[in-house]
């Protein structure tokens, strides 16, 4: 897991805390005690698991094998307490195939009711969908990268980019989307169809596509 999150400055006091499996440890090193630790918990050691029981954090155990993820799980039950802003932090570390699934989670139709964002070192990803003008926050010199899923992203335009688009065509695998800059503070992207994932990489040093 990536620790260079401050992870007390992103948390409001009124907010949810639900640690998946491993993401206990991050909750102990940053300081930030869980409400609720989710899992199979095969990612913590005996110590750990007594040290975030024994302050008094809801516990909801799984067994090691499942039909999802510890992260599938955390998201599963934050929607079924009618969470609709979520945070997920350092959820792209160590495994590839943990670091894919856990970005398509973000595409889940279950998960359509809920914003849904993923921040992971300099990383901020979030996943767009059709309807309203999403407006992306960052600061001129970030670099953003849209990146269909689920199939092409028809009639996309963009504002507050280097390279804007007017009603645009992103199919599905081309990177056309990708590394492109933010010109001001603020970013618009709409889209008619499809599903997009956004990537704003904070305080990058521009680079060549």
């Amino acid at each position: 897991m990536a620790t260079s999150i401050d992870m007390a400055s992103l948390l409001h006091a009124d907010d949810l805390i639900i640690a998946a499996n491993g993401g206990g440890r991050y909750c102990l090193e940053s300081g930030c005690m869980p409400h609720i630790l989710i899992g199979d918990f095969d990612s913590l050691s005996g110590t750990e698991v007594d040290q975030i029981t024994n302050a008094n954090t809801q516990v909801y155990r799984h067994p090691i094998n499942k039909d999802a993820t510890d992260l599938e799980l955390a998201v599963d039950l934050a929607i079924q307490r009618k969470i609709r802003n979520i945070l997920i932090l350092a959820a792209l570390g160590g495994r590839l195939d943990h670091a894919l699934a856990n970005l398509m989670l973000l595409g889940m139709p279950r998960f359509s009711a809920a914003n849904i964002q993923l921040i992971d070192g300099d990383q901020e990803i979030t996943l767009l969908r059709p309807g309203e003008p999403h407006v992306i926050q960052g600061s001129p010199g970030d670099i953003v990268s849209l990146i269909p899923i689920r199939g092409d992203v028809k009639t996309l335009t963009t504002s507050g980019l280097e390279y804007p688009l007017q009603r645009g065509h992103l199919p599905f695998g081309a990177t056309l989307g990708v590394s492109n800059i933010m010109t001001a503070s603020e970013a618009t992207i709409s889209l008619q169809e499809g599903l997009l994932i956004c990537i704003v990489l904070n305080n990058i040093t521009r680079r060549q596509k």
